[in-house]
Formats: structure tokens, C-alpha cells, sequence
């Protein structure tokens, strides 16, 4: 029996570089997929149900709400957006690696729901590092800067509820450390399904073994 994905939560605060480490996460990690998220948006131009979002009616977002589709869901402005549990849980029990890019609140979410999620938080090496890639970006007025960078201040308050921290000071190492995590706990014991290669190894395929074994 093939073992079972890794669902693998991301968050760090804008400026974090999330979008850059995570292109280089999946050119070291094939076996990953992005999760589609399920959106009550009208879909843009060129965009597919299916593929950049499942595009849902409000009623139809709602109903799905109430039957507790949804590992984890938020309202931004006048619409919805929710990472559906079927999809995942599809992509998961087919041995896909599966990753959520969302904020703190919904990540602390997806854990309660699913404790055997890995999550991950980016952050830059320090507040100056921050307001420069920020500033870089030529996107923001001075007024909306400082609410990004109070709000990446609360983000970071919330580190420490995260299985592990990345800094990324280099995008090419912060992908690397992010990869390792990812290669570890796919080796953690509780994690194989299929252990019987262990059995193989220690009596040899025979499962007539008597586990009253001199050993223990």
C-alpha cells in the first residue's frame, strides 16, 4: 500500500518571499501539489474551474459550509474562498504531497482539523529586510506599508504555534531547509503505511514469526 501525502501548511507574512522559496520547493519536490481552493468569485479571464479555483455560487459555498466541507474557509470582502477536505483528502490517499498557502488563522485550523499536518513558517531575517522587499515593490502608498508591516508583527507573534520556522534570508537555502522538513517526516515511522518492508527485513517475509522475542 503506497503511502499516504503530506499535507504541508506555508504562512509567513507579505514580503515573507513565499511565492519565490515555494517555486523552488517544487522543482526539489515533484511529487507535490498545490491544493485548488473553492472561490465564490466570477472567474477571470482565461481561468478554469477546476484548475485555478473551483468557481462556486454563494448558496453553493454556503451548503458546503454546513456540511463541513471545508478544512479551513475565510470571507474577503463580498466573497468566499475554503480549501475543500475531499480534494485534499484525494490527492493525500493517492500519495501526492499537498500544500496550503494560507494565512495564521486558517493554518491553526487546518491543524486542529488534521494534527498530522506539517506546518511551516517563513519569515525574513529581520523588520529592515521586510520593509525593503515590501518597498520594492512599488505597490503600496506609505499609509497601506505600515499596515502590512503591523500586521506581518501579529503574524509573527504567532511563529511559535508552527511546527518549524524558516528564515529566509536566501531563497534557494530557505526551499532547501523547507524540502529537508519534508523529506524528514516522510521517514517518520508513523507515517508509513506500508510497513511491511520492516517485517521483510527482520524475519525475512515470514509472518509466521513468534514475537516472543529473546531481543526485548
Amino acid at each position: 500500500m503506497k503511502d499516504r501525502g503530506l499535507l504541508i501548511v506555508v504562512s509567513g507574512p507579505s514580503g515573507a518571499g513565499k511565492g519565490t522559496v515555494m517555486r523552488y520547493v517544487f522543482e526539489k519536490c515533484p511529487n507535490m501539489r498545490y491544493s485548488v481552493s473553492v472561490t465564490t468569485r466570477a472567474p477571470r479571464e482565461g481561468e478554469v474551474d477546476g484548475r485555478e479555483y473551483f468557481f462556486r455560487t454563494t448558496d453553493q459555498f454556503i451548503d458546503m459550509l454546513h456540511h463541513d466541507e471545508f478544512l479551513e474557509h475565510q470571507r474577503v470582502y463580498d466573497n468566499y474562498y475554503g480549501t475543500p477536505r475531499k480534494f485534499v483528502e484525494e490527492l493525500l490517499d493517492k500519495g501526492f504531497d499537498v500544500l496550503l498557502e494560507i494565512d495564521v488563522k486558517g493554518a491553526l485550523v487546518v491543524k486542529k482539523k488534521m494534527p498530522e499536518t506539517v506546518t511551516v513558517f517563513l519569515c525574513p531575517p529581520d523588520k529592515a529586510t521586510l520593509e525593503s522587499r515590501l518597498r520594492g515593490r512599488s505597490t503600496e502608498t506609505e499609509e497601506q506599508l505600515k499596515v502590512r508591516l503591523d500586521a506581518a508583527v501579529e503574524e509573527l507573534k504567532n511563529a511559535a504555534e508552527y511546527d518549524y520556522v524558516v528564515v529566509n534570508n536566501d531563497a534557494l537555502v530557505g526551499a532547501e531547509e523547507i524540502a529537508s522538513v519534508i523529506r524528514a517526516e516522510k521517514c517518520r515511522t508513523a507515517r508509513r503505511r506500508n510497513r511491511s518492508f520492516l517485517e521483510n527485513l527482520i524475519y525475512g517475509g515470514n509472518t509466521n514469526h513468534d514475537d516472543r522475542s529473546p531481543h526485548r
